[in-house]
């Protein structure tokens, strides 16, 4: 039962992070908008100009001589104005119902629609036919050129157009965050900034970290008490390299340091920095840390910086000479130690890919201090399950000094995984607390899948399944170097159809011994296939791909092989992780591939030995998978004995 977990800290109440500016509200925007093209109907509301017919007009003005004069505009609207001496004619208003007044209006008053300027005068002159020369109507023509509606109307089209880019890049994502959704803010920074008053995850909730603390604790003190520091001629670091595995806590530590110092944090990720535009990222990094300086003291975190503090120059042949990446790095290289100071803001960052940061970055001025966060061990474990268990409602058969010994390898994020799937599972079987059991069930749901019980299996395949995994059992009780087989299961879980458990010992070094005892544990399900059955299956897959890995890390990395000697290949930089050649000539991968493929060869042939020799036990392993489906430490101790201290003379490579 290989295991790996992470230290952890549980997080506080969560807080609403405080938006850095306050960007253009769109919405005034849009409400203008909306206002302008409704304006010509409103407007027309108000008008105190009636909309008539010519028949209207004919009927009702014309043939009562009410007409004053009327005003063609444009050559596509008649304005009419009616003499003053009607405007008190109760018969003339209760017949055509002006729009305003007592009285009527100093005009126009009524307006028509005219189809053409000749079909009007046509009709007018036949209108008019019995009227007396002197009382002819006056008819006057008028241009007029609205500026308002005309330069609107080439406005409108562009705020149009405008609003919906601004809208489509918002729901892109591509301008959210501290910069503003305006397209005039792109250039901005993203981060968000938590003020201090927001932050309350302290040291106390951080677990498994305790060198990690001792050595952040320092800036919270520089930033509480500058004085004490400065007084001596003494200089904070600048920036501070948290650097390990997946899980181990480096942005939770990073929280704890904003909270426990109580300045302003800004937090943001490496990729957050490059866009699809050019430029955009070397000018977020400038307004980062300008926005930083105005908040000073404070602190930047930045995670993940790997996506921008890659070295530069690699892979260039393959992304181009003008990179954009490049360009924030450098941007970001002069901002922590350039000719500008950045007196009292200080830059943390996390990664787990430090052998691929550019080395300007990491030097002393830049990122004057590496903290490395490792696995937790025991110890370490143990306090991390105790700050996952508060919020959970246990009984009292929890252990947790034996949950930690059962955990080797985890991370803290895999012991809170652990905490949440123990309290899932007990829910799940209407328990009121939880128990031993579910947290066993969970480490094993963790470490190897979800059990699938309804997998369909012929007995021929569980036949041979139970073989497979009692040929593991078996090598590995036998050899003295494996790691202490826990228990050995049948019931597929995850990809697997079957899988042995081991407790693997905390420990920082192997010997070659070790290593080739690991591979004969790890053959010999495939050996007992073929002593059993006289052939093998598809089912060593996994098996064999470790086998392989392991075998080739003994010859090229730990120089475990007499042929090739007290060399190793390992690039510990990763200066040649995009290398297109192998820092080895031919001959010297021939001979690789050889002595691989003879310490293989040697170790499966030693593992037959083994389990020929052992082939009762093995049917009788086999015989009680087969039955039990799942057995334990002590059923193995009851077919095989007790675990013998030196059983049988120590492997070793060839």
């Amino acid at each position: 039962m290989n295991a790996v977990q992470k230290s952890n800290t549980t997080p506080g109440t969560p807080q609403k992070p405080a938006p850095v500016g306050s960007g253009f509200n769109w919405r005034w925007m849009y409400v203008f908008i909306v206002a302008l093209l409704l304006f010509p109907y409103l407007s027309s509301l108000l008008s105190t100009v009636k909309e008539i017919t010519w028949q209207e007009f004919e009927k009702n003005i014309l043939s009562r001589n009410a007409v004053e004069k009327i005003v063609v505009v444009n050559n596509e609207k008649a304005n009419i104005y009616i003499k003053a001496s009607f405007s008190n004619d109760s018969a003339f208003r209760e017949v055509l119902k002006p729009v305003v007044g007592k009285g009527v209006n100093p005009g126009p008053q009524y307006s028509i629609t005219i189809g053409s300027i000749e079909s009007f005068e046509r009709k007018l002159d036949e209108a008019e036919k019995a009227f007396p020369a002197n009382e002819k109507i006056n008819v006057f023509y008028e241009k007029k050129t609205d500026w308002f509606w005309g330069i609107l109307g080439w406005i409108i089209p562009f705020f149009l157009i405008f609003a919906l880019w601004n809208y489509l890049l918002r729901r892109s994502g591509g301008m959210g965050g501290m910069g503003g959704s305006s397209i005039f803010n792109f250039g901005k920074s993203t981060a968000t900034l938590i003020e201090k008053q927001q932050s309350n995850i302290t040291f106390d909730d951080v677990a498994g970290l305790e060198e990690a603390e001792m050595e952040v604790r320092e800036i919270v003190d520089f930033l509480k008490s500058p004085e004490t520091f400065t007084k001596l001629g003494a200089k904070i670091p600048r920036g501070v390299m948290l650097v390990g595995p997946p899980g181990t806590g480096k942005t939770l530590l990073a929280k704890a340091v904003a909270g426990e110092a109580q300045v302003p944090f800004f937090s943001i990720s490496g990729s957050e920095f490059v866009e699809m535009f050019v430029g955009v990222g070397a000018s977020r990094v400038r307004d980062l840390f300008k926005q930083a300086k105005e908040k000073a003291p404070c602190i930047i975190f930045i995670d993940e910086i790997d996506a921008i503090g890659r070295s530069r120059g690699k892979g260039a042949f393959l992304s181009g000479a003008n990179d954009e990446r490049e360009s924030t790095l450098n941007q970001l290289l002069t901002e922590m130690d350039g000719f500008g100071t950045n007196s009292g803001v200080i830059v943390l960052a996390a990664t787990n890919r430090a052998d691929m940061l550019d080395p300007a970055l990491l030097r002393p001025g830049r990122f004057d201090r590496h903290i490395y966060l490792e696995l937790p061990n025991m110890n370490e474990r143990e306090a991390i399950f105790k700050v996952h268990m508060r919020s959970l409602v246990m009984d009292d058969s929890i252990d947790i000094h034996f949950l930690a010994s059962q955990t080797p390898g985890f991370s803290g994020a895999d012991i809170a995984n652990i905490c949440n799937e123990s309290a899932l599972i007990a829910a799940r079987k209407k328990k009121s607390k939880i128990t031993r059991e579910d947290f066993l069930d969970a480490i094993d749901r963790v470490v190897a899948g979800l059990e699938k019980k309804s997998k369909i299996i012929s007995p021929e395949e569980k036949k041979i399944i139970a073989y497979h995994e009692a040929g593991h059992a078996l090598v590995s009780w036998l050899l003295k170097r494996v790691d202490p087989l826990v228990k050995v299961s049948i019931i597929p879980r995850g990809k697997s159809l079957g899988a042995a458990w081991y407790l693997p010992e905390e420990k920082q070094l192997r010997s070659e011994t070790a290593f080739t005892e690991h591979i004969c544990a790890t053959l010999g399900g495939r050996a007992a296939e073929e002593i059993i059955f006289g052939e093998v299956s598809s089912g060593a897959l996994d098996d064999l791909e470790k086998v392989t890995r392991e075998a080739y890390m003994m010859v090229v990395y730990f120089g475990f092989n007499k042929k090739i000697g007290n060399v190793s290949f390992y690039d510990s930089t990763g200066q040649r992780d995009n290398g297109l050649q192998k820092p080895y000539s031919e001959e010297t991968g021939s001979l690789i591939d050889e002595e691989v493929r003879k310490l293989v060869t040697d170790a499966y042939n030693r593992t037959k030995e083994i389990l020929t020799q052992n082939k009762v036990s093995l049917q009788k392993l086999a015989d009680l998978l087969l039955t039990k489906e799942v057995i334990y430490k002590e059923d193995i101790e009851a077919v095989l004995g007790k675990r013998p201290e030196f059983s049988i003379e120590p492997l070793k490579a060839g």
